[in-house]
């Protein structure tokens, strides 16, 4: 017998704003369009950004972003590809009904913000923006660029950065794929010796790109010159089938960015023209005669770049979250605080507000972190442009402590604002997982987090001989200077600039402890390598902690320093709690670091949790007026948890009805399986 069709209301949504979440707007002590603006770089950019984002999510269909997780892998990459050119084609129109023949819309926003929620399984086309063509930007020769570079800025053509590899990741000098100069037809010959050597994992790979820059050892005469970048067409651009020498393909489901296409690329005698590899820096001429870099850096500079968009993206997923989790806490009541009073919003409960604010707090303060460290970029840029270099170890280093301490700490936020959730979080309506798997992601790509720390803390060591002998140092690490020659630095006074120093003696002394264990172990005859192996796990915690006093600092520049007479008085008190929250919160959470240096009494820990649970309470009656600052739309939140007018359990509910699986109301496997199987007398 056929199933019948569940009768299933269109919709169970009110129209209405939840009363619980517009009294937390009403009671607010600030006015959140002025964080909103303050947020997203001024009133200007605030509007052009919303103007677009209205443009863009125009007619896009919020139900089925919402049922995502229901398709297959391949209706997910199919449905992602098709978002991905809608929102390129919206973009073109936009840049050609607005300022035509410019690049301030199309290419320029693709991989900006205002594409959130556009493409919620990940953008098959994000990596060729964000890395690919910002690497040809900055390695290729004018004419180089002119010939391939434009056509993937134009989206003539499709390609990715293809780097890792199957058996090496963040070890580059490992890298296995060969790229052999052949004098005699004036070409590279590409290989894959064994599978471990495969490009395995780049965004867009599988089948979503015709073109890739390969990173790969190139050698001359057999003789290794080390990783170069080669840009190689693996697919026809006509048929899209595999060139000859050429095996690529999709890797399979991931825990996230489901809709990217990640792919593998494995290569066979490959040709290409010597021309086709990146030649700006290093060159090899038709005689095969080798010009080396200025820097070797240089080669890995789009890394760097990356991880600068890792910092400011991770810390946006986390103020994301912290939307949804504060959002949903305000709506939801539960448990009493007092046996005959009615449930509260569990917004109220103290041992909520822990787990939401110091999230919120965490987000602003990677969001200024960031906001330096692309400033320091751009600044590095043009210096590089102007061949100067000087500035690029302390780049390198700066976006790896950040790239690690972000990533790992909103991985940690977004799964403590899940379980903030309660069950309802574990929905993949909430959109908690994906922000999740998404935060981190970050933790491995682009430099494994734990290789990256021990980088730092080369960096460090380097500094920190430097300092010892009175060399002048890079603005983020002088402090370490300082901490050697003034002992009153370490001295516990709980100001915020006192707790910025207390953090940076925290990591001077760390960093100095490591360097004796270093030195030591050399002066016992360990090679290099061996004491560095050896010192591991110092060299990580000195740099982690190098890291976090740098957030600590510019947070507090960026909430006490001169750009606080441009802001209201009600605004500046928002964030000055959200400072004082995140600077005693992780005072808290590094004191066993904290302790081993510096003197603080018990009445000093103390005082510290009574400031802890302060700004809690102060922080109270504007959580909801802040994550609206944040400035997300609900199809970039997409959950249904965490929409703007507070309707959750109603939208938690509509999703279930929608959900495939319900559109009938007895399965196949009904009649096909359970029923013969309790009929039977097994």
């Amino acid at each position: 017998m056929a199933s019948s069709t569940s009768v299933i209301p269109n919709s169970v949504i009110p129209t209405t704003v939840n009363p619980d979440i517009q009294k937390e707007r009403d009671a607010a002590t600030f006015n959140s369009e002025e964080f909103a603006a303050w947020w997203s770089g001024g009133e200007e950019i605030l509007k052009f950004n919303r103007g677009v984002r209205d443009y863009m999510q125009k007619d896009v269909d919020v139900l089925e972003m919402l049922q995502l997780q229901n398709k297959s892998h391949e209706e997910i990459i199919e449905f992602s590809t098709r978002g991905a050119i809608e929102a390129a084609k919206k973009l073109r129109r936009l840049q050609e009904e607005r300022n035509p023949g410019g690049d301030d819309y199309w290419p320029k926003l693709y991989d900006h913000q205002v594409m959130w929620g556009l493409v919620p399984g990940g953008n098959p086309f994000g990596v060729m923006y964000v890395m690919l063509v910002k690497a040809l930007e900055a390695q290729c020769t004018p004419e180089q660029y002119e010939d391939f570079g434009k056509r993937l800025e134009r989206f003539e053509i499709c390609g990715t950065y293809a780097q890792t590899e199957l058996g090496h990741g963040t070890y580059l000098r490992g890298l296995e794929t060969r790229a052999d100069f052949d004098p005699k037809t004036d070409e590279f010959v590409l290989n894959t010796p064994k599978i471990s050597s495969y490009k395995f994992w780049p965004g867009g790979l599988g089948h979503s790109s015709s073109y890739c820059l390969v990173m790969a050892q190139l050698y001359i005469d057999n003789k290794s010159k080390g990783p170069h970048m080669f840009f190689i067409q693996v697919r026809d651009e006509e048929t899209h089938e595999p060139l000859p020498g050429v095996h690529i393909g999709d890797i399979g489901k991931k825990m996230g960015f489901i809709g990217v296409n990640n792919g593998f690329l494995g290569l066979k005698n490959v040709r290409i023209p010597r021309t086709r590899m990146l030649m700006r820096h290093a060159k090899v001429n038709a005689d095969g005669s080798y010009v080396s870099s200025p820097t070797n850096v240089l080669t890995y500079f789009a890394m760097v770049r990356t991880r600068c968009v890792i910092v400011k993206n991770n810390a946006l997923m986390l103020a994301a979250a912290s939307t949804i989790a504060t959002r949903y806490s305000a709506v939801r009541r539960q448990s009493p605080i007092n046996p005959e009073e009615p449930e509260p919003q569990i917004i109220d409960h103290v041992t909520q507000q822990m787990k939401l604010f110091p999230e919120i707090a965490t987000s602003l303060a990677y969001r200024l972190a960031s906001d330096y460290l692309w400033n320091l970029y751009d600044v590095t840029l043009e210096d590089i442009e102007n061949g100067q270099y000087e500035r690029l170890p302390e780049l390198h280093s700066l976006s790896c402590a950040l790239k690690v301490t972000c990533s790992t700490d909103s991985t940690a936020g977004v799964e403590r604002l899940r379980l903030a959730c309660g069950g309802h979080g574990y929905l993949t309506s909430s959109n908690m997982s994906n922000i999740y798997v998404n935060a981190t992601a970050a933790c491995t790509y682009e430099g494994e987090n734990t290789v990256l720390l021990l980088q730092i803390g080369r960096f460090l060591m380097k500094t920190w001989r430097a300092a010892l002998s009175g060399a002048p140092l890079p603005p983020t690490v002088r402090y370490l200077a300082e901490a050697q020659k003034n002992p009153e630095f370490g001295r516990w006074t709980g100001s915020w600039e006192n707790m910025v120093k207390a953090m940076q003696y925290a990591a001077a002394n760390k960093t100095r402890l490591a360097f004796k264990s270093l030195t030591n172990r050399l002066s016992r005859g360990e090679t290099e390598g061996n004491a560095a192996n050896h010192t591991g796990i110092e060299l990580t915690q000195a740099a982690e902690l190098h890291g976090r006093a740098f957030v600590f600092g510019s947070f507090t520049e960026g909430v006490t320093g001169p750009s606080s007479k441009t802001r209201s008085a009600a605004f500046n008190q928002v964030l000055e709690n959200l400072l004082e929250l995140y600077l005693v919160k992780e005072t808290l959470n590094q004191m066993s670091h904290l302790l081993r240096f510096i003197e603080l009494t018990d009445t000093d820990l103390s005082r510290l949790q009574d400031r802890l649970e302060t700004a809690l309470t102060k922080l109270r009656p504007n959580a909801v007026a802040i994550v609206d600052g944040f400035d997300f739309s609900d199809l970039q939140l997409n959950s249904t948890l965490g929409s703007y007018d507070g309707n959750a359990h109603e939208r938690i509910f509509d999703a279930a009805l929608k959900n495939p699986v319900n559109q009938r109301s007895v399965p196949k496997y009904f009649h096909e399986l359970l029923k013969p199987f309790m009929k039977s007398n097994i």
